[in-house]
């Protein structure tokens, strides 16, 4: 069987409150993208293999793919026995949940595969387990308000697909140290966050008015690039333009393509260590299992 992990950005990224576990609690709209890693998957032998191809993503036991298959086999009493075939083209390290959504195709993919032996709710459980973007992509919307730790979720009607270009830097950033980086620098009780109302996410110009990251205020001085390559595409023309989650990847959502076009020529030129990715925002809820 084989299954596409789409890959997202966040349109919106409030950091609302750090509970005493040391989970945060977050409000956020998540959107996601054409770009997607492919899985293949092969039911049969013994054991849980994974070959990774386009990336180095370290032992294999701690990918997300391979641990969403483990849960899986765990939580269905079922004898392990699959080889998973991962395609990356999703950078790692982003902030563009590509590990995330692979443990979600993984985990869709097994349970069709098996019969459907686990129901939507624990499904649900076991990605939120695996990690707090793992339920969104579970959901298969295109785009969704998301919050408290991430397993909250309220899908949105799709907007009309957006050309987007994303900027990633030669580096990632891990999500524990953004957030230890926040808890550090921001206090316990910042302002009060700014209400999303649903009707601005009915279009791109309200989303655009209500896009955040509350990440940026304490990554950009720490990385300048960031916030460089962010204020260049909003010069060249992006109507929105964020930090996605946690960083390091950089988006910018363009009204057409000639015009997505000659800003990548204008990053390509000031930003030449910077990899540059044209895609597109999804126009409809995503379908993992392709058969």
């Amino acid at each position: 069987m084989r299954a596409l992990a789409p890959a997202k950005i966040n349109l919106r990224l409030e950091i609302l409150a750090r509970e005493a576990s040391g989970y945060h609690q977050i409000e956020s709209v998540f959107c996601a993208l054409s770009l997607a890693d492919e899985l293949e998957l092969v039911v049969g032998g013994t054991g849980i293999r994974l070959d990774v191809r386009g990336a180095d993503l370290g032992p294999p036991e701690r990918n997300l793919a391979y641990r969403a298959a483990a849960a899986f086999y765990q939580a269905a009493g079922l004898r392990a026995g699959v080889e998973i075939r991962l395609t990356k083209r999703v950078p790692a390290g982003a902030g563009l949940g590509g590990g995330s959504s692979d443990a979600a195709a993984t985990l869709l993919a097994l349970n069709e595969v098996h019969g459907h032996p686990l129901d939507a709710a624990m499904l649900l459980r076991l990605g939120a387990g695996l990690g707090s973007d793992v339920p969104f992509f579970l959901s298969g919307a295109a785009l969704a308000l998301v919050w408290g730790r991430g397993e909250r979720i309220l899908p949105l009607p799709p907007l009309p697909p957006a050309p987007v270009l994303l900027a990633v830097p030669p580096f990632g950033i891990a999500t524990a140290e953004a957030y230890r980086a926040l808890d550090r620098e921001c206090p316990a009780a910042g302002p009060v966050p700014r209400v999303l109302r649903l009707a601005e996410a009915g279009s791109w110009e309200g989303l655009a008015a209500g896009a955040v990251n509350d990440f940026e205020a304490v990554l950009f001085p720490r990385h300048p690039l960031l916030a460089a390559l962010r204020d260049t595409l909003a010069h060249a023309g992006a109507r929105l333009a964020r930090l996605t989650g946690s960083g390091s990847a950089v988006f910018g959502i363009f009204d057409s393509v000639e015009q997505r076009a000659a800003a990548a020529a204008v990053l390509a030129r000031a930003f030449p260590h910077v990899r540059l990715i044209e895609t597109l925002t999804a126009e409809e809820p995503s379908r993992h299992a392709l058969g």
